[in-house]
Formats: C-alpha cells, sequence, structure tokens
C-alpha cells in the first residue's frame, strides 16, 4: 500500500486539514470529535443540578449516542417510536422520556410496550388519550407550558405548550388520577440569556401553587446554547447556576428534583463540516458544495454560524476574514442562499476548503438529496482544532 492510500485508509484523523490534505474531498465531509462529546457530557452532568438527558432528535448517530453513554449519560428525551426503539438497542438500561407532547393513539400504544414511563403533555384532548392507555402505576406525566419569553433564535411556543392556567388544569388532573405529577418546559432554541430560565422556574411555582400539587420533578427542557459566534462562547455555567438558585428561591427545601434536555448544546460543537468552493463568481460571491438543502439546512432560520476557517487546498489557513460575502448552496435553485453575508478571506479561492466549526446540531437529519447533491462523507477525528 502506498503513502497516499493508507492515509486514505484512516479511521481516525487528527483535525480537519489533514483530512483536507489527503482526501481533497469534492463532496461535504461531517468530522466528528467524540473526545469534544464527551468533554461537553461530562461539562453537563458535573454542572446542571440534576439530570441530563439528552435530546436524541438533535442528532441521533449511534457513534454520538455511544458516546455519551461512555462519558455517563443516563437518560434520553426521545420524541418517536424510531428514537425509543433507538435508545432501547444502544442503551438498554437509560430513562426514556416521550416529551413529545403529541402523539397518535398508535405511537403511544408502541410506547407503552416499550416501557415508557415519562411523558409530556399540552392539551386536555392529548392528556385524555394518554389517560385511556397508559398505566399509573410507576408513570410520569408532565404538563408543558409556554410563555412569550425573548432570547431565544426560536420559539418552541408556537407549536407547544399550554398557558400556566391550563397547565395548572392539566397538573391537578394528572395527581387526580395517581400519575407522578410533574411540570415541563423549553425556553426556546439556542437561547444564551439565563434570565429565560428564572422566568419560566417561577411561573412553574405559579402554577404549582394555583393546582395546590407539588411536582414531582420540573423538567428545565432543552434551548442551551451551542457555539456558534466566533470568540463569544456561551456560558453554560451561569445558566446552571440561575437555573438551581430559583428553584431553591421559589419552591424552598420541597423543590421538585431537575431535568434538563439539552440536544444542540450537547452535540454541536464536537462536529465541523468541510465544505469546497466550486466557484467565486467574478470575485464577489462564494458558492460551496453544500447549502440550505444539505448540511447547513438550519442557517436561514436561527442565523449563519460565524466560526468559520478557510484553507487552501494544501491544508494551510487562509488569511483573516474580511468583509462580507453572499454564499450560495450548490443546488439551481435561489433558496439556497445562506442569510445575510458571511465574512470570508479577502482572498477565497475556488477549490478552497470552508470549515463550519459547530455544525453537529441537525444538520446531519436534515441533509437531503436535491438535485442530485448532498452525499456527505462522515468521519471521525481527534481534534477539530
Amino acid at each position: 500500500m502506498g503513502l497516499t492510500e493508507g492515509r486514505l485508509a484512516k479511521t481516525v484523523w487528527d483535525n480537519p486539514a489533514e483530512i483536507i490534505r489527503a482526501m481533497q474531498p469534492e463532496n461535504p465531509v461531517m468530522v466528528f470529535a467524540p473526545t469534544v462529546l464527551q468533554d461537553r457530557a461530562r461539562r453537563f452532568l458535573a454542572g446542571f443540578p440534576g439530570l441530563v438527558t439528552y435530546a436524541v432528535k438533535s442528532n441521533p448517530d449511534e457513534a454520538v449516542i455511544q458516546n455519551l453513554v461512555a462519558a455517563g449519560i443516563r437518560g434520553f428525551d426521545v420524541a418517536s417510536p424510531f428514537e425509543i426503539d433507538l435508545i432501547g438497542r444502544l442503551a438498554p438500561l437509560a430513562a426514556r422520556h416521550y416529551h413529545n407532547p403529541v402523539r397518535s393513539q398508535a405511537e403511544i400504544a408502541h410506547a407503552v410496550h416499550a416501557g415508557i414511563k415519562a411523558w409530556s403533555v399540552d392539551s386536555r384532548s392529548e392528556l385524555d388519550k394518554l389517560f385511556a392507555q397508559v398505566p399509573p402505576e410507576g408513570c410520569e406525566i408532565s404538563p408543558r407550558f409556554k410563555l412569550p419569553v425573548a432570547g431565544a433564535a426560536y420559539d418552541f411556543g408556537s407549536k407547544f405548550g399550554a398557558s400556566p392556567e391550563l397547565a395548572a388544569e392539566l397538573l391537578r388532573a394528572v395527581a387526580d388520577r395517581g400519575y407522578v405529577a410533574s411540570l415541563t418546559f423549553h425556553p426556546g432554541t439556542q437561547c444564551v440569556d439565563p434570565a429565560a430560565w428564572e422566568t419560566y422556574i417561577r411561573t412553574a411555582g405559579d402554577i404549582a401553587e394555583l393546582a395546590g400539587i407539588r411536582p414531582t420533578r420540573l423538567n428545565v427542557g432543552g434551548g442551551f446554547p451551542s457555539w456558534r459566534v466566533h470568540g463569544v462562547e456561551p456560558d453554560l455555567s451561569a445558566i446552571f447556576a440561575r437555573i438551581g438558585e430559583t428553584t431553591t428561591e421559589v419552591f424552598g427545601k420541597d423543590a421538585p428534583t431537575l431535568v434538563c434536555e439539552p440536544g444542540r448544546g450537547m452535540c454541536a460543537d464536537a462536529f465541523s463540516l468541510i465544505t469546497r468552493v466550486k466557484a467565486v463568481r467574478d470575485g464577489t460571491s462564494v458558492f460551496l458544495n453544500d447549502g440550505v438543502y444539505g448540511g447547513l439546512t438550519e442557517l436561514p432560520i436561527i442565523g449563519n454560524l460565524d466560526r468559520i476557517e478557510v484553507f487552501r487546498p494544501d491544508g494551510t489557513l487562509r488569511g483573516e476574514n474580511g468583509a462580507g460575502r453572499v454564499v450560495f448552496g450548490p443546488t439551481c435553485d435561489s433558496v439556497d442562499r445562506l442569510p445575510g453575508e458571511l465574512s470570508l478571506p479577502e482572498d477565497i479561492a475556488e477549490g478552497d476548503f470552508a470549515v463550519f466549526h459547530g455544525a453537529g446540531a441537525y444538520s446531519v437529519v436534515t441533509n437531503t438529496r436535491f438535485n442530485g447533491f448532498g452525499e456527505m462523507r462522515h468521519v471521525t477525528a481527534m481534534s477539530l482544532d
């Protein structure tokens, strides 16, 4: 085997630059660093004052699940029969919380058969469906409530969540039927402001008082931010501290135990997406071999990833990022454009590689093959630096 063949046969690379030098990939490459993922998991386990459950929907790759289990994660937020079965197979001893609050009768039956013990709900009609199929013995039902709280990239309350008044009614009904009565909320995705959690926790106290029920657990949802902006890393410790302090202040010695369900905040920063420059049109707009129909599908919704490095084909870095440029994906569709403009090096050229760091959330599951594009290779690296 020659030197080049041996390098291409590697299963674990040093970093994205080595991958670029050796592979010269024409299609996008998603680079996974298990050490980064396990470090982030341990940061949550050490800092969050309660049970940490991973939101599987954000990245259900089996290697992700296996590395989280290895790091000590013992709970998972599952939102579909597929995810229920995936965790049942890969982490059979882990807790599975079925916190998608709207389910078909068939989905409920599947979950009951699979042994699911933790559910959420946000309406009377959905609660009646649970009462009809879910036995109360040892089963938890958590009414999910919503508030018009700012500070997130997009608001989950537009689809899910009961008003505080309805949540109190649901909580009372759950307790009256003999289920473990708890509460849950989601402050919205990529939420960087600890005050959002504080507002929700204080409202949870109001709901509990209105219902006359002490919730057994309080699930403070996901929304924990990943690192998207160069030089501005989110302060997870401040969020963890505010959650713990507020819960103690609101509920006192009779406080419910806490649960969280990070998705993006757990997995995003453990992946980097390598894309290649197809063209620099008349020295202005840049065309990449990936875009909004592929691994960058979320960017028009929550904004650009600002942590971008541009490499020459030999794996050396271009200069500092400069003026903003319009960036398009590879498809024959004008919608395939990243929002606004991206700061890129002045000397960026066709054949260069643009590496988007922090691309591990939702990018894998939303990748399509529209227009014949979207082929993506997955590789493992020791580091993303």
